[in-house]
């Protein structure tokens, strides 16, 4: 009696795949980055692929899940699906990558969001000018700017938010009923959320494209030591 041959799943449309966030049941359900490129790959579904990196994988699912718009996440991310197949490489390779990503973190990302901020500005500056990180020492060097720009970070942060709920307190007090109360703290909430959105939209945009150069660079690192 002969064994049953499983079929082959055809491989996915590029053409007209949308790339979801976070892991799904079944490829009927949509897929992810990861899922997309074990599909690509002709493996199972999942989205932790044993043909792709674990940095590549790890980074990948993170910046597929933190675009938070469907079409923006196919149109930055759907040109990795076959670039991020058969990128295992040696420990060497890796740890490079894993590096790669630990210090756009610090000198890139970070910076970016402090620099929103007059009061943590400084610090933005210190992170920016610090070398490349590619080694323990480099972080243990790092340490104490971080730690210090965090802290600028939650003072600001506190500072902030303190002013938002006194003026929407202050509107409140204004009003003679409660749904006039809650009215107008919901004003000042969406008020601050667009303005809010209208600041940070540059910055994410920015950091969406540095991310997208940085993931490039993690595929190519190493192309040489790469195993298939």
């Amino acid at each position: 009696m002969s064994t049953p041959v499983t079929p082959i799943e055809p491989p996915p449309n590029l053409e007209t795949l949308v790339l979801l966030s976070g892991n799904h049941a079944a490829r009927k359900d949509g897929v992810c980055l990861l899922e997309a490129v074990a599909w690509f790959a002709g493996r199972p579904h999942t989205d932790k692929p044993r043909c792709v990196a674990i940095s590549i994988a790890s980074f990948g699912r993170a910046f597929n899940d933190g675009i938070k718009d469907d079409e923006t996440r196919t149109r930055l991310l759907k040109p990795f699906i076959p670039l991020m197949v058969n990128t295992v490489a040696d420990a060497e390779t890796e740890q490079r990558r894993a590096w790669l990503a630990v210090d756009w973190v610090i000198r890139v990302e970070t910076p970016a969001w402090l620099d929103l901020s007059e009061a943590t500005k400084p610090h933005a500056a210190q992170l920016r000018a610090l070398s490349e990180l590619a080694r323990v020492e480099d972080l243990r060097a790092a340490q104490p700017l971080l730690d210090a720009a965090r802290s600028a970070a939650d003072a600001a942060r506190d500072a902030a938010w303190a002013a938002a709920r006194a003026a929407a307190r202050a509107a409140a007090r204004d009003a003679a009923w409660a749904a006039a109360r809650d009215a107008a703290w919901d004003a000042a909430y969406r008020g601050g959320y667009a303005a809010a959105m209208a600041v940070f939209a540059p910055v994410v945009e920015s950091l969406q494209q540095s991310a997208c150069a940085l993931l490039t660079r993690m595929i190519g690192c190493g192309r040489d030591a790469l195993t298939r």
